[in-house]
């Protein structure tokens, strides 16, 4: 947490993650990469290793997978910087999902809703590949590590998609990896 953390700062804190809201479409973990572009490479308030390390900490932890969010906004600028944070993230797609869904749930049987609904889906993956992607690079750039991340990663998407492993233990066993030094 840095000491000059202003309130002017705060104020930006929680507009940017009110902007990323709206754009969260799958889920926070989807504008992960820029959450990661604006505080490690914008405004310098956490390294790589420290974003990479909240994120992971919250997966970790049983609840959804939002609470990443106040995690980052807690190493940032402390208890107000996560309630800045997470109220930044929660709030405007939290309204704007109830007005859709009221309406949507009205019009359900329209071509328009059906084909918006569908359409979101590629979207969605898409963005936790970039989202995975970014939260990699710190993994990927230690030639140390190259090859057991780029494993794990490969037996996780393979495990994804032709098992019915749960990911819990896709979890432990990335835990374990990482305990053991592998990545």
């Amino acid at each position: 947490m840095s000491t000059a953390f202003t309130n002017a700062d705060l104020a930006h804190l929680f507009g940017h993650f009110m902007m990323l809201s709206l754009l969260s479409i799958g889920g926070a973990m989807a504008t992960a990469p820029e959450m990661h572009r604006y505080l490690v490479g914008d405004r310098g308030w956490l390294s790589d290793t420290e974003f990479t390390s909240a994120v992971a900490l919250a997966q970790a932890s049983p609840g959804p997978n939002v609470l990443f969010v106040p995690v980052l906004g807690f190493q940032v600028a402390g208890s107000i910087g996560a309630a800045a944070a997470l109220v930044g993230i929660l709030l405007p797609s939290t309204l704007l999902s109830l007005t859709v869904s009221r309406w949507g749930a009205r019009r359900r049987d329209t071509l328009a809703v059906r084909a918006f609904t569908a359409g979101l889906a590629p979207v969605t993956v898409a963005l936790m590949f970039i989202a995975a992607w970014v939260l990699a690079q710190a993994f990927m750039r230690d030639q140390s590590h190259f090859f057991g991340a780029f494993g794990l990663m490969a037996f996780t998407v393979f495990a994804m998609l032709r098992t019915t492993m749960a990911p819990i233990w896709l979890i432990a066993i990335g835990a374990a990896a990482g305990l053991a030094g592998w990545v």
